[in-house]
């Protein structure tokens, strides 16, 4: 199983704001346990998103929760070519070729450990599993438990990386939304040391480490595990928008057991 996690430089900050907020205290533990999360593995802010035009400056941070989707489903805009991330970007990778899968994993969470951010290593298997679903579920909604209700966030596959919107922001500028993260995942070494590197990136005006680290669990458990449910709720807002709640989503967070 991947593990996602966040750095140790926002980890005591993290779980002061856990311990305040009820709705993590319900849920951020379940939706780790389930994931089977190792808390030691965590991972760093990334790159600049990738955009074509500049997105519209909006102060959200105070925001309690966003509203439902009003008609249909939301699409994102699609760009007509995307430029993969490599891993060349971020470190040598020609250091990694002689190195084992596992040497490498601590290598990559070492490479981080000072940063803020969610990272992780995503065995080949699973991130064929995300890639295959992302293809034929490319936008999804997913709720992220706020002081005083759930924010609904946006998250739309491109590539190799899922951009994560606020419902609300796009609701009011559509494609000049600001984003709030985008996990990028590098597929450099997926044949030959059967790994996918994965880091993320989110606005601190928009979302927490914590909030952030849920929605990459959430979309793990959406995207990656044979959930009939979750599966369920994919197709409904893909092919029969008119069928889909978005109360389900916080209802399927409902029935996470420990």
């Amino acid at each position: 199983m991947s593990n996602i996690s966040t750095t140790s430089a926002s980890l005591d900050k993290m779980l002061d704001e856990l311990r305040t907020n009820p709705y993590y205290e319900k849920y951020a533990d379940k939706i780790a346990n389930l994931q089977q999360i190792s808390p030691e593995e965590l991972k760093e802010k990334m790159e600049n998103l990738q955009k074509k035009k500049k997105p519209v400056k909006v102060e959200m941070k105070e925001r309690p929760y966003s509203s439902a989707p009003a008609e249909g489903k939301p699409q994102l805009h699609e760009t007509q070519h995307v430029n993969r991330k490599r891993l060349d970007d971020v470190m040598k990778t020609e250091l990694l070729r002689d190195k084992s899968a596992d040497e490498i994993k601590d290598i990559w969470l070492d490479y981080h450990k000072t940063k803020d951010g969610i990272a992780g290593v995503v065995p080949k298997e699973v991130y064929k599993i995300m890639e295959e679903r992302g293809r034929e579920f490319s936008t999804f909604l997913l709720p992220v438990p706020r002081s005083q209700g759930y924010e609904f966030i946006m998250c739309q596959f491109l590539g190799n990386e899922v951009h994560f919107t606020p419902l609300i922001a796009y609701q009011t500028h559509k494609e000049n939304a600001p984003e709030c993260l985008t996990m990028t995942f590098y597929t450099d070494l997926i044949e030959e040391k059967s790994i996918v590197l994965m880091k993320g990136e989110y606005d601190s005006n928009i979302l927490n480490c914590q909030e952030a680290q849920c929605l990459a669990n959430e979309l793990q458990l959406y995207y990656s595990q044979n959930s009939e449910r979750r599966i369920n709720l994919l197709k409904k807002f893909t092919y029969s928008p008119n069928e889909f709640n978005h109360m389900d989503l916080i209802a399927e967070l409902e029935t996470l057991s420990l």
